[in-house]
């Protein structure tokens, strides 16, 4: 069977899986029909939510201002509740410049206790001149000294809808409103009792004096789950009764129409009926089966006239109130009638109602047909689904991604053009997870398949080349090439010291055992710091950081891993120690530079490595630990890019073999900032070797000496060997400081130190 064959075969399978995820969709949907899952409503209205700030504000009829108790009339005027007299010159005022209509958002539910009368009835068991008394009680019987009769006077001179509340959550009497609209169903057989519309238990009323208005009207507001407003009641129920909300009663008056015609629907939750709509006059409001308006707000706090209350009683919005609809309510956030919307969470309670009432006039409150989102969610689904499987399957997943994007954000483009500025709201959630789904599933179904077909590939090739670069051809097939690119890295080489005389004294089964221990040990940091693993070169490892996978901190992690090699290695010591295994030492070497790197070697066997000069310095520096009797010497290349992150001891300054120039080496002593005593003694070292590299070799002598009393380190060991030679045979006129051995000895007591 051959590969293409293969390939042919694991891309059926993805479209098979796409094609049962489709339906599974398309069933579970049917399953909860008309009943949509709070989750996905939610998700709906943030959907909603997005649309209305991506349209924005727009006009409003310019028949609705609100008279706002703000801030600044509160200080004017004083703290709220107001005197009613207050309120009832302001309603005066409001009919006097020609007001259509005046809606109160507030509840007089109890007397004025500012009113002078009140005042009056505790002084009179205070009196005991009669003539006194006398004149109480004449005050008493004026009734302008009774604040809630005058505000009742005020609310009766003109077109005015009063506020109340239903109570929720129990009865509070036999208190029952009154409101003046004649309220109608469009259907001869139905009645009230059977509307599915939200009851109230109670009622918080007006008291009796301010309760004069031709109509009122309930002002209940409830928030979606996430504490929004999106939806209103128009009308609600208390004993079989339907009552208007007052923002229905002040649009009818508005309108100059007496009735309200209920639209009744074939939903049926029970024994009780479900709503279409209702009518005030020639204008329908689309409602839900309870009876609530989805509100078309018409943007942010503010997209009404806001006239300051007490500018209003000043006189000086007269022309902006004649023959308007005007709306009394609060803006002071002191006064907590506050609201969340769509457009904010802050936002007055009485543009709320101010919104509803322009929704009723312009007639564009939002409507949702449920036949229109079952047509619209079978069709994405299906359709959708099917073209999404198909580009996956046949395009690969970068283009499918692409397909699906450019899907969804048709989907939701076309639900904002097509639905959402024409009034209508239409759920989306569902065909967008659906097709999300899908993708999910066949892309997972792809990766499963082609992982079949690759791990027969990499079972095929993986007897002739090694596994990591068949996982990099696998992955980037264009990289079959003999060809090499030039890339800075940070290569890494370790050996063991003495491994021929440990390896002697051990059997050849010990020996193996031994060394799968150890090169697996570090195998495993080199991959944990981000390294490749080269090759092994016997006992020594070959590591390269930067490739194939670009590192911008390849310096570091290998530096990082040198630390936790030899970290590691003592508890291995601890362990073969138990056993009576040989103790093991390792010296690294690591530079930092330019390479060729890529698979090299023949075209019909070939491994991927890295090559150039700075390759050949990491191997040198590894040797040169057994000089410096140190365990990691970096170059100053790595020195370099690992910047700060790093203490180092600089070491010496060497001219290599087959390198003309001269490097610094360094010895990383620990990660971040060293203990004082550290720091002292390396920036001594460091100034000794200034003064040898300076040809002061006595002063240098002292102090290294001074060194190796306190830590006889074979670093200062060599470098008094070096000095001592020196000082018997001074080095010549042209001599820079520079080791210029190309190899570097590893016993001082027989080496000469030459130059």
């Amino acid at each position: 069977m051959t590969l293409s064959r293969i390939s042919s075969f694991f891309r059926v399978s993805p479209g098979f899986f796409g094609v049962v995820t489709v339906l599974a969709a398309v069933l579970f949907y049917y399953s909860f029909g008309a009943h949509k899952p709070l989750l996905l409503a939610g998700m709906d209205n943030r959907i909603a939510d997005a649309m209305f700030h991506w349209r924005g504000r727009v006009a409003t009829s310019g028949q609705v201002v609100i008279v706002d108790i703000d801030d600044a009339s509160l200080a004017r005027l004083g703290q709220w509740p107001w005197p009613r007299n207050i309120i009832a010159r302001l309603v005066s005022r409001i009919h006097g410049a020609g007001a259509r209509v005046v809606g109160i958002d507030s509840v007089f539910a109890e007397p004025d206790r500012s009113a002078p009368r009140v005042s009056l009835q505790t002084l009179m068991p205070l009196l005991r001149d009669p003539g006194a008394i006398s004149e109480l009680e004449r005050l008493q019987k004026d009734e302008g000294l009774d604040y809630d009769m005058v505000l009742g006077r005020a609310v009766a001179g003109g077109p005015t809808v009063l506020s109340y509340v239903f109570n929720m959550v129990a009865d509070n009497g036999n208190a029952r409103p009154f409101p003046g609209a004649l309220i109608r169903l469009d259907s001869s057989g139905s009645r009230f009792d059977e509307l599915a519309l939200i009851r109230g238990r109670g009622v918080l009323l007006n008291i009796d004096s301010v309760a004069t208005a031709e109509t009122e009207g309930f002002i209940n507001v409830f928030p979606d789950p996430s504490g929004t407003v999106r939806r209103v009641p128009l009308l609600m129920e208390m004993d079989s009764v339907p009552y208007p909300s007052m923002a229905v009663e002040v649009a009818r008056l508005g309108l100059g129409e007496e009735g309200i015609t209920v639209h009744v629907s074939e939903q049926k939750f029970g024994e009780e009926k479900g709503l279409r709509g209702i009518s005030v006059g020639t204008h329908f409001i689309p409602t839900d089966d309870h009876g609530q308006m989805t509100v078309n707000f018409r943007g942010p706090m503010g997209s009404f006239p806001y006239l300051s209350a007490a500018e209003v009683l000043e006189g000086i919005h007269d022309a902006a109130i004649k023959d308007r609809i005007v709306l009394i309510g609060f803006s002071a956030a002191s006064l907590f009638d506050l609201r969340a919307t769509p457009f904010s969470s802050i936002f007055p309670g009485v543009e709320v109602h101010a919104t509803i009432i322009d929704n009723i006039l312009e007639g564009d409150a939002f409507r949702h047909d449920l036949l229109t989102e079952i047509g619209l969610t079978y069709s994405l689904v299906v359709g959708g689904g099917l073209l999404l499987t198909l580009v996956l399957v046949t395009a690969g997943p970068l283009t499918g991604a692409l397909a699906g994007g450019v899907l969804l954000a048709l989907t939701v483009l076309g639900n904002y053009y097509f639905f959402f500025l024409r009034q209508e709201l239409v759920g989306v959630t569902y065909p967008l997870g659906a097709m999300v789904l899908v993708f999910m599933v066949v892309t997972l179904a792809n990766y499963i398949s082609e992982g079949r077909a690759k791990s027969f590939v990499q079972g095929a090739l993986g007897r002739y080349v090694s596994p990591q670069v068949v996982e990099q051809l696998l992955r980037s097939p264009e990289k079959l090439s003999l060809a090499g690119e030039l890339k800075v890295l940070t290569i890494f080489f370790s050996d063991i010291r003495g491994f021929t005389t440990i390896s002697e004294a051990m059997t050849p089964d010990q020996l193996a055992q031994f060394m799968n221990q150890y090169l697996t040990a570090m195998s495993d940091i080199i991959m944990e710091y981000k390294g490749t693993l080269d090759k092994f070169i016997g006992d020594a490892v070959m590591a390269i950081w930067g490739a194939p996978l670009d590192d911008e901190e390849h310096a570091t992690h290998a530096v990082r891993a040198a630390f936790k090699m030899q970290d590691q290695l003592k508890v291995l010591r601890q362990e073969w120690a138990t056993r009576n295994l040989p103790v093991l030492e390792i010296g690294i070497g690591i530079n930092s530079g330019q390479v060729s790197v890529g698979n090299f070697g023949s075209k019909s066997r070939f491994d991927y490595t890295v090559m150039g000069d700075n390759v050949n310095l990491a191997s040198r520096l590894e040797s040169a630990n057994k000089v410096y009797g140190t365990g990691i010497i970096i170059s100053e290349f790595t020195r370099k890019a690992i910047g700060q992150r790093f203490f180092c001891r600089y070491l010496d300054k060497v001219r290599v073999k087959g390198k003309e120039e001269a490097v610094s080496i360094y010895e990383p002593l620990v990660e971040g900032e060293p203990d004082q005593a550290l720091r002292e003694e390396v920036t001594l070292f460091e100034q000794a070797v200034d003064a040898y590299q300076a040809r002061r070799f006595v002063e240098a002598l002292e102090m290294i000496t001074a060194l190796r009393t306190k830590n006889p380190l074979r670093l200062y060991s060599l470098y008094i060997y070096r000095i001592n030679g020196f000082l018997e045979n001074p080095p010549p006129a042209d001599w820079d400081g520079v080791e210029r051995r190309s190899q570097f000895p590893a016993d001082l007591d027989t080496k000469p130190p030459g130059v």
